[in-house]
């Protein structure tokens, strides 16, 4: 389905805050409060927006430590590989990626010494091949 530059738009101020009101959000894209519900209405219908969620504040972020762990997968041990990680509750989010590794995970501990376990936990299991991760320092923007 094709976008319409407003709709990017509109969906752009809900990434920012999803709890705006239809009035500010019209006030923001300079539309009607009925144009943006229908609008909203329509995204919802059609899929593109599949459902809220909530964004911790950045302050409370920084109480955890965050890491992006880039895990190597040996061959035909995805599927697996992806089950186990989903069963890991500091695992926040996943990605499929192209280059050198083959999955990037978000950690979320609440300190170094959990950020070690973590990265060990995966790394151990059946189907990693190894491991490298990168602690995140601060978020400059997330939309």
């Amino acid at each position: 389905m094709k976008l319409t530059a407003a709709d990017e738009q509109l969906l752009s101020l809900l990434r920012e805050d999803a709890r705006a009101s239809t009035a500010q959000i019209a006030r923001r894209l300079g539309l009607s409060r009925t144009t943006v519900q229908s609008r909203i209405e329509k995204l919802e219908r059609q899929g593109v927006i599949g459902g809220y969620t909530v964004r911790l504040h950045e302050d409370y972020e920084q109480a955890y430590i965050r890491a992006h762990i880039m895990i190597t997968v040996m061959p035909k041990q995805m599927a697996s590989v992806v089950k186990a990680l989903q069963a890991i509750p500091q695992v926040r989010e996943l990605h499929s990626v192209s280059g050198p590794y083959d999955l990037v995970a978000l950690g979320v501990t609440a300190g170094v010494a959990e950020m070690d376990v973590l990265t060990d936990r995966i790394g151990a299991l059946d189907g990693v091949e190894r491991t490298t991760s990168a602690i995140l320092l601060s978020t400059k923007f997330a939309r």
